[in-house]
């Protein structure tokens, strides 16, 4: 599986942006995805994740009530919607993938084995 994560860029505070991550392979099905970030100095975080059905999801408390993960299988892409952005949301933000028929939904990097590249999120004041 690959993932292509896209969407980053530079944001001001209150503003609103959205992730992509596009999978693609012969295995990019039944999986379960996780949106994590890292800022500089600091380890990466868990944000959310989402299983392959859409009806499983997760957030990590600092992004609760503003952040929604969402899918679209057709397109074989996750997204992450990011409302009411703050500074502390800078981040490098990555998308995470693990092939999951069962449905569960997992919030540590080590139960993820396929990586995107990372999207480079700048909000400011």
């Amino acid at each position: 599986v690959q993932l292509q994560a896209s969407g980053g860029g530079l944001a001001q505070i209150g503003d609103s942006l959205r992730l992509s991550c596009a999978g693609s392979g012969r295995t990019a099905s039944y999986l379960t995805n996780a949106w994590f970030r890292q800022a500089p100095g600091k380890g990466r975080e868990f944000v959310a994740t989402i299983n392959w059905t859409g009806r499983s999801t997760y957030y990590g408390d600092s992004v609760k009530g503003r952040f929604t993960i969402s899918r679209d299988n057709a397109k074989n892409t996750v997204y992450l919607q990011m409302n009411n952005l703050n500074l502390e949301d800078t981040a490098v933000y990555y998308c995470a993938a693990k092939r999951d028929a069962a449905g569960d939904i997992y919030i540590t990097t080590r139960r993820y084995n396929y990586w995107g590249q990372g999207t480079q999120l700048t909000v400011s004041s």
